[in-house]
């Protein structure tokens, strides 16, 4: 099976099989945010195990 290029875009597997996938909310309305918050949305959040079946079962490699 082909990999999902748009699914390659936004999610990173570990190297023990966790999906990680950035933070939205990124580029639009930053001047009313805080420093804090803009670092905090630059990191990996893993997704719940539920969705991670679905998004492996799409075509994302491991």
């Amino acid at each position: 099976m082909k990999t999902r290029k748009a699914l390659m875009k936004r999610f990173k597997i570990t190297k023990n099989g966790k999906v990680l996938r950035k933070v939205g909310g990124q580029n639009h309305y930053r001047a009313k945010k805080t420093g804090k918050q803009i670092r905090q949305k630059r990191s990996w959040i893993a997704l719940h195990p539920s969705i991670v079946k679905r998004i492996k079962k799409a075509g994302l490699k491991v």
